[in-house]
């Protein structure tokens, strides 16, 4: 069967994975201000409408944590797969959804799927890459979200006019089945797609099957020749960890609880429960809102111009986020988010006056800003700048920096263990954020600045940078000594130990069987 060996290639598909978790975000950003789901769902309560956004989310929690167990036993190759068919599953069960139960029950489901997608696309990108790029292919997985929503949310506005428009009574259900539909699709491809790529070179030598992945090593980095010195060292690097990794013993959750590895799981757990308590889920999910409350007329239109900023500026984080490095992406990111927050806070304060409830389509939010347009457009250029300061680096980093620093045999337990923290904390945000709407309003743009000054504390204190080191030096990168702020020197020993080889003064003995390698 042909496989593809493209780095780029083989993780900007996988990253299809991550899309899936993008058409979650914007599910509902589209349909909640149509008459068709209103009506059909019966759906006029706070609580109601943050079960069904947060049952997804809710799903993907216990999909991540059951990530791991697939991946580790069938691979991270499979483990996408089997994600996408939960996936497409899910979906059928929306699309023919004949009530509120029926809906949480697919979303659920999907969610399952998204959740197992979104922990191991970034454990396999990152198994794949070399160390130069490692940053960049990664953060495919976040620019792959930001497609998934930009083309969700597209989708819904383009149905949104179905039987004349998102405020006729009488709307068609198309307006919402033909959105969630649609989302089975790239599943299909994903899930075929997959059989044309290789195993992760990194897993194949966790299950001891060395010869497969020097092959794999050699095809992806080596243009098929096994003897070549970037090769060889690579592989080296991999033997002596998985070396050290077995001589240690004990199973992955006995090793996830020693101490020099627990903090890390913390720190990642951490790192992708801020990512979530940054407030990003208040302009994806719940934007509609946010737009009522600033009294935007074009809500819809209005909206999806930030979906489209989401896409266009995380691609700059993709080509430089292994230049500038993740820790100043972390940095710089909370600080401004923070203050991006104070400023519609404030506005909102000061300009804002009480839901007079004269108006049936404002009941969401408790708080408006009327007759002041200037205040307005304002309110909407900070959720615009929000959304861009987010996509250049908490977005792709919070994905990027989990997966590097494990070791393999623990990976993809580690991973999935923050995954879930992004799910629990995105599952309980789609439950909150309607409730803070009506409740505490514009306060609530305060609570989430403030957790981004925590966010801003807690990375400086213990986020140490990661760029140029390959997955096998992350020991070295936590193991200094050096307090996070100094980290460790620049440059990798993989450059070393590939010049070394080049020259000959290192060599390199590969489990390989004699008979058709004799000429190594």
């Amino acid at each position: 069967m042909y496989q593809c060996y493209s780095v780029y290639a083989v993780c900007g598909f996988a990253a299809i994975g991550g899309g899936l978790f993008g058409f979650d975000i914007s599910s509902m950003s589209g349909v909640l201000a149509t008459q068709a789901y209103m009506n059909y769902f019966n759906v006029h309560g706070r609580y109601r409408q943050g079960a069904i956004t947060g049952s997804m989310a809710g799903g993907s929690f216990f999909g991540t944590l059951a990530s791991s167990f697939i991946a580790d036993r069938m691979s991270r190759k499979t483990s996408i797969q089997i994600a996408a068919v939960i996936w497409i599953i899910g979906s059928i069960f929306q699309t023919a959804a004949n009530g509120v139960a029926m809906l949480v029950f697919g979303r659920a489901v999907a969610g399952i799927g998204a959740g197992i997608a979104s922990a191991m696309v970034p454990v396999y990108q990152a198994e794949i890459a070399p160390k130069e790029i490692r940053g960049r292919v990664v953060a495919l997985q976040q620019w792959a979200i930001t497609w998934g929503i930009l083309i969700q949310y597209f989708i819904q506005y383009g149905a949104s006019f179905v039987d004349g428009g998102a405020h006729n009574p009488h709307q068609s259900t198309l307006a919402f089945r033909i959105p969630w539909g649609v989302q089975i699709f790239p599943a299909i491809l994903l899930a075929v797609g997959m059989f044309f790529v290789p195993y992760s070179p990194r897993w194949l030598a966790g299950q001891d099957r060395w010869e497969e992945s020097i092959r794999v090593l050699a095809n992806l980095h080596g243009h098929g020749d096994i003897g070549h010195p970037k090769v060889l060292a690579q592989y080296r690097e991999i033997e002596e960890a998985m070396t050290f990794e077995r001589e240690a013993g004990g199973s992955a959750i006995k090793a996830l609880t020693q101490p020099r590895m627990f903090s890390r799981v913390i720190l990642t757990v951490s790192i992708q429960m801020w990512s979530q308590l940054c407030g990003v889920n208040v302009m994806m999910y719940y934007i509609v809102y946010m737009m009522q409350a600033a009294g935007v007329d074009n809500i819809l239109l209005t909206a999806s111009i930030q979906y489209i900023l989401n896409v266009v500026l995380t691609l700059p984080a993709i080509l430089f986020i292994d230049t500038w490095g993740r820790r100043p992406s972390l940095i710089y990111g909370a600080l401004s988010m923070m203050t991006l927050l104070f400023a519609v806070a404030g506005l909102s304060a000061a300009y804002g006056i009480p839901n007079p409830r004269t108006d049936p389509s404002l009941d969401a939010v408790s708080w408006l800003i009327v007759g002041h347009p200037s205040v307005s457009r304002a309110i909407v250029a900070c959720s615009y700048l929000f959304v861009c300061t987010f996509a250049l680096t908490w977005g792709p980093t919070s994905w990027t920096y989990p997966s590097e620093i494990f070791p393999t045999g623990i990976r993809a337990k580690a991973v999935s263990l923050a995954t879930a923290s992004n799910w629990a904390w995105n599952c309980a945000l789609a439950f909150a954020v309607p409730t803070l709407f009506e409740t505490i309003n514009w306060k609530m743009y305060i609570v989430f600045a403030v957790f981004n000054l925590g966010a801003f504390v807690h990375v400086w204190l213990t986020v140490r940078e990661t760029k140029g080191k390959t997955l096998e030096e992350m020991e070295e990168v936590f193991e200094s000594g050096e307090p996070a702020w100094r980290g460790v020197a620049s440059g990798s020993r993989l450059d070393k130990l590939q010049r070394d080889i080049a020259e000959g003064r290192v060599k390199v003995t590969l489990r390989l069987r004699p008979r058709r390698y004799d000429h190594l």
